[in-house]
């Protein structure tokens, strides 16, 4: 198989992720710090590993760090927790529904007041469109770093100063590129990033991160038995007990821990630069075929994430993926949990196809997909 559905979740594995899973089935599955015994401690202490990795990663202390089963659990948190009535919250045209629905309801129920900002190619543009919504009442900003349909990157960074500048909280999903560009609290100015752990960071699926700067207070949207302070009816205030009730992910959780060490083997910037090569490739082609439709600029680095989105001829896009895993291709078609995005782009007719190349894609997969297609 081909496989250009990434922007799903990673396949394949790095084979160190995968024998990291087996090994913490094998040898972690006790509940983490929740008993005194030699095991107990074990698990314990290789969980607080893979938080120190995480929290180095992106900028945050290893406390700081609250494991989740996704990203849209992550987000949930983060934006329920950092809200109360008759507070404004900005968001862009382009947001996943992991942050559509949780907002709408939000303004549905009367506790938020809600504005979009449009994305724009131009920084300034794009800048200057969420900081002309604010208004006295805004406590929350929240933006994804890169469009889950059209690969597009916002200027978190430069969005992010604005937020400081006007004391308001900013939260950034990182779904489609934590792993593979740089995100960072300090530098790119967040309060909060939520993040899957099985897409570019290559764990397990059900595996995801809230990660909260320093001094970030937020109200919990769970409560339950977290191994502390169990005599108290309240959850507790300290991190990252005050939201991570419940049993842990442990094989998930160390298979990421896994992800972020097979990241720095390889390096960063490299993996990035394969799958932009790969991203180029397949536009091009694509660019070339006078039956394909494109809708954004050609993908260039540090301005899109390994990304491209499509339609072929007048079919549907999901008649085109059916044609495709016919052949044995990978990607996904129609809407991407993305109607904003689709919105925003003209595309909620049909949707599209998206194609989401790997590190571990070739420029031969590339070509076969193209070639494929024309058959169509």
């Amino acid at each position: 198989m081909i496989y250009f559905d990434n922007g799903a979740t990673s396949y394949p594995k790095p084979r160190m992720v995968m024998q990291s899973a087996f090994n913490a089935i094998r040898n972690f599955s006790f509940n983490s710090g929740r008993g005194g015994y030699r095991q107990s401690v074990k698990a314990a202490e290789k969980i607080f590993s893979v938080r120190e990795k995480t929290g180095a990663m992106f900028g945050f202390a290893p406390q700081n760090i609250v494991f989740t089963k996704n990203c849209t659990e992550a987000l949930n948190a983060a934006i329920k927790g950092s809200v109360k009535r008759g507070d404004h919250v900005i968001i862009s045209s382009l947001e996943h529904n992991a942050v559509w629905r949780v907002v709408s309801k939000l303004k549905n129920d009367g506790i938020i007041d809600l504005d979009i900002a449009d994305y724009n190619e131009d920084d300034t543009v794009c800048v200057n469109n969420f900081v002309s919504r604010v208004k006295p009442n805004t406590s929350l900003i929240v933006c994804m770093s890169a469009s889950n349909v059209f690969g597009v990157v916002f200027p978190i960074a430069k969005i992010g100063e604005q937020a400081r500048k006007h004391n308001i909280r900013f939260i950034v999903d990182g779904a489609q590129s934590a792993g593979i560009m740089p995100l960072h609290s300090e530098t790119d100015h967040f309060d909060i990033l939520c993040a899957p752990g099985h897409k570019c960071l290559l764990g397990q699926m059900g595996t995801g991160f809230m990660a909260v700067r320093e001094g970030v207070k937020l109200n919990p949207f769970m409560e339950g038995g977290t191994g502390s302070n169990s005599l108290d009816a309240q959850q507790p205030d300290f991190m990252p007990d005050r939201f991570e009730s419940g049993t842990l992910n442990n094989s998930g959780i160390i298979s990421l821990g896994a992800g972020i060490d097979f990241i720095h083997e390889k390096g960063m910037r490299n993996i990035y630069n394969h799958e932009m090569r790969a991203a180029r490739l397949l536009y091009d082609g694509l660019d070339q075929d006078p039956n394909a439709i494109l809708y954004t600029p050609r993908p260039l680095n540090g301005k899109s994430a390994p990304i491209v989105s499509f339609n072929y001829k007048d079919y549907s896009s999901e008649k085109v993926a059916a044609f495709l895993a016919g052949n044995d291709i990978a990607v996904r078609a129609g809407y991407h949990c993305s109607p904003l995005a689709h919105e925003f782009f003209g595309t909620l007719d049909r949707g599209t196809v998206r194609l989401c190349p790997s590190l571990f894609n070739t420029q031969k997969d590339c070509e076969v997909f193209l070639n494929t297609l024309k058959k169509l």
